[in-house]
């Protein structure tokens, strides 16, 4: 009986699997199909013209970088920071729990909870306006708490031997933390990195409010200008386009190359990743 058990069991995982995989094959297939029509350098490097039915999306990329980029500059450190004081100077208390319970909620919160957020506090209160500061801003505080718990699990996996040994030689604490528990925990860190990237390049509920513009012609030019986004494009061209004949073949093509983006950058952050994993193996 356990036997059959074991293998109805496995079969049903095996089926999930599938399910899954199949599901991201059909949701992928029906996007390129559709995209691959319009792609071409042009189509990348070039301006939007005529009211985006025709030219490029070069300003897409080039803000969907700039906000993708300045979220992980405000992110990375802060998180990192918070996972390094929960885990190796908090001591457990009510408040500890409380701070972490928190962040979990964070995690949860819908994305337009933190665009208005951002509206009210980076763009209004701040003074930041419409910009690519108070859109990067809130892009990180979206993917702060994902990077916070990825930090604490990589930094909780680390031995305590090693923290023993490196105090054994007579290293401080913060030694300890910054040359031997980091670059260990890295591979972790990286981890919710990855996540983090993802996840912000691909919101349009928070830059709606606070970065994004539905058209412009111009590159940005400091962090104080307001930038097109690849997501945000993707849905100005399907709910707002007044030639959808013309602009959802763009907004496809649009999508693939947000998704191209995306996994182009996730790969680089996941082979820094390895490379830092098989430098440090215990």
């Amino acid at each position: 009986m356990r036997k059959y058990k074991q293998i109805i069991g496995f079969s049903l995982c095996r089926l999930a699997c599938l399910i899954v995989i199949l599901s991201l094959f059909i949701i992928l297939s029906f996007i390129f199909v559709r995209g691959f029509r319009v792609l071409n350098l042009t189509f990348i490097f070039d301006f939007p013209k005529e009211g985006m039915t025709k030219g490029g999306i070069f300003p897409a990329i080039v803000g969907t970088l700039c906000l993708s980029i300045g979220a992980i500059l405000f992110s990375l450190p802060l998180g990192v920071f918070s996972a390094i004081y929960l885990t190796e100077y908090a001591k457990s208390s009510k408040l500890t729990r409380v701070i972490r319970i928190g962040i979990n909620s964070l995690a949860g919160t819908p994305s337009v909870v933190f665009g208005l957020f951002g509206l009210a506090v980076f763009v209004k209160l701040f003074g930041f306006g419409v910009s690519i500061l108070a859109g990067a801003l809130t892009l990180g505080m979206l993917i702060l708490p994902t990077i916070i718990r990825a930090s604490e699990e990589a930094i909780l996996a680390v031995p305590q031997t090693f923290r023993d040994a490196s105090y054994a030689l007579g290293a401080s604490k913060w030694q300890t933390i910054m040359n031997i528990v980091l670059p260990s925990a890295m591979p972790g860190i990286l981890t919710g990195v990855i996540l983090g990237i993802g996840r912000a390049a691909g919101e349009t509920a928070p830059i709606l409010f606070t970065a994004a513009t539905f058209y412009t012609k111009r590159l940005p030019k400091s962090i104080f200008d307001e930038v097109m986004a690849l997501p945000y494009h993707i849905y100005a061209l399907m709910t707002e386009g007044t030639k959808p004949e013309l602009q959802v073949p763009i907004a496809y093509g649009t999508a693939v190359v947000l998704l191209i983006l995306v996994v182009g950058i996730n790969l680089i952050a996941i082979l820094i990743r390895t490379k830092k994993r098989r430098a440090r193996k215990w």
